[in-house]
């Protein structure tokens, strides 16, 4: 009975934790705001948009970098720091440089507020004063694409005219108004064609899903296969209770996968309205303690399969009756490292503990929850195919903005969702991260699972079998999610748009081929009614 009731109490916990997997699919976007749709490009106003550099001094000490954005029109900036012109910095008068200019400009970067008139003007003002460029303070924190006008027909900018944050710009402006000397350098690095950590990203990935359809024959013993939560209360040797019955199991059907995109839906709309930092907090606290499980489940499977006799010590706690030596060994190690995770999850090795908490949850969860047949994995993936789609390229027409996008982003206190695997772009000049949320993992990680499963049951060889094919599939599809990204230049991609296809598209395709789509289609429903006959 106390397993029994174990298991009315985690399934629908794995059924929340995919929940929040399938709501922390990220696409990624740029940095970068604003539309320049119905500005076709005219003479002078064809510059593509790019993230430049301002390195600045104040008083000769150099300050924090800061990150700007290019207009469609002006000059183009150099690739490299070297080639960069080291400039003094002077506030325009007026400020918003929308008349003649009375500061004295010459062979100076000029620095003007947004607003009062149109971006060409401004740059078209700063540069009759002499100055070797603009720099224009946006009123918010985004970059803003500044484009020209229906009326600019001709445009004659000879000087790079860039948009910087508002807080950055109020810093710079401070310093000159208080007598500060000011200096700027503007330059404009390329990021590099191949992106090696995109390839470790997905190295990552296809790993994981790997590694949980092997898992169960290669990694667990036959006594952990059995428990997947090993702090519980184990069952005696004259309990009766069937161990294989025990298995905690969550086998999803097609109804189950409708109602389930249908409410990923509306907590998606409740994060997107009502998104704060202490929802952010709520979430990481969820992750680490997902994370603390899965890792606890990892780790005890693991080494009771090195040291075989240490998977059978046990001993008695209060309220929980005998459970494994090693299990209560082992939990505080977890739950010390996600909370160390949690303390400094904003420092720059901060994402080694979060794929690795990711990693044991993903395995986890990938142990629990299964997919029966083709059929219920079609819909379940087909939902969540639709669901990426409209959440991020549908929703800006109805909430005029991604709302997909707006989530993973999070909240203004920088606090971002952590259900997603991330590494830093070590060779990219401009930093960031490469990420993957782990619905995008998890959902075509389901169909490589069975696939593997099928494969096994049916005693087929790898390259007659479908986990081959499928894992080759997923990984293309990944490579297409990035090659859209970079095609895209950064604008948000759903990554199920291309691994759905790849996945579920390729197993029915060979299924077809090789006349075995109605075995895969109605796989596990003949063993049931033949069971229901017995």
């Amino acid at each position: 009975m106390a397993i029994l009731r174990r298991r009315e109490l985690l399934l629908p916990a794995v059924a929340a934790v995919l929940l929040l997997l399938l709501v922390a699919g990220r696409a990624a976007a740029d940095d970068a705001s604003g539309d320049d749709r119905g500005h076709d490009a005219s003479p002078g106003c064809s510059n593509k948009f790019q993230l430049v550099k301002v390195k600045n001094w104040v008083n000769g000490s150099e300050g924090m970098t800061v990150v700007g954005l290019s207009a469609r029109f002006g000059a183009t900036l150099p690739r490299t720091v070297n080639e960069a012109q080291r400039a003094s910095a002077v506030l325009t008068n007026p400020l918003d440089c929308c008349s003649n200019i009375t500061s004295k400009l010459t062979n100076s970067i000029a620095l003007a507020t947004r607003g009062g008139c149109p971006f060409t003007a401004k740059a078209e003002f700063a540069q009759a004063a002499g100055a070797a460029g603009l720099i224009i303070i946006n009123d918010d924190e985004e970059l803003y694409k500044m484009v020209c006008g229906d009326n600019d027909t001709s445009i004659n900018v000879t000087i790079p005219v860039i948009m910087i944050p508002h807080s950055a710009g109020k810093n710079l402006k401070y310093s000159l108004d208080h007598g500060a000397r000011v200096e700027m350098q503007l330059y404009s690095p390329s990021r590099p064609v191949v992106d090696l950590s995109a390839c470790f990203l997905l190295i990552m990935a296809v790993g994981t899903i790997v590694c949980a359809s092997l898992w169960s024959e290669f990694v667990a013993c036959e006594q952990i296969d059995e428990q997947y939560n090993q702090l519980t209360r184990q069952p005696g040797p004259n309990s009766g209770t069937n161990s294989t019955q025990d298995k905690e199991i969550l086998e999803i059907t097609a109804k189950g996968a409708g109602v389930f995109i249908i409410v990923a839906s509306v907590f998606l709309l409740l994060l997107f309205y009502f998104m704060s930092s202490w929802i952010a907090w709520l979430l990481i606290v969820l992750f680490c303690i997902g994370g603390i499980e899965g890792m606890h489940v990892c780790l005890v499977t693991i080494i009771s399969r090195i040291f075989k006799g240490w998977g059978n010590n046990t001993v008695q706690l209060p309220f929980y009756g005998e459970v494994l030596t090693l299990s209560v060994g082992i939990l505080p190690f977890c739950m010390v490292f996600a909370i160390l995770w949690a303390i400094y999850r904003h420092s720059s090795f901060a994402w080694i503990g979060q794929d690795i908490l990711g990693i044991c949850l993903m395995i986890t969860v990938l142990q629990m929850a299964r997919l029966p047949n083709i059929r219920v994995a079609s819909a379940l993936l087909s939902a969540a195919f639709v669901y990426d789609i409209f959440w991020v390229f549908i929703s800006p027409l109805i909430f005029h903005e991604s709302v997909m996008i707006a989530v993973a982003s999070g909240d203004t206190s920088g606090e971002t969702i952590p259900m997603l695997l991330r590494i830093p772009r070590f060779f990219d000049p401009w930093g960031g991260y490469d990420m993957i949320g782990f619905g995008d993992i998890i959902f075509p990680g389901l169909l490589v699972a069975f696939s593997y499963r099928f494969d096994r049951a049916g005693k087929k060889g790898i390259l007659n079998g479908y986990f081959l094919w499928l894992t080759v599939g997923y990984a293309v599809g990944l490579f297409l999610t990035y090659l859209a990204l970079f095609l895209m230049d950064g604008h948000g991609q759903p990554a199920l748009l291309y691994l759905v296809p790849c996945t579920l598209g390729l197993i029915v395709v060979l299924g077809w081929i090789r006349g075995e789509l109605p075995h895969l289609w109605n796989y596990g429903r003949r063993q049931e009614i033949l069971v229901g006959e017995v």
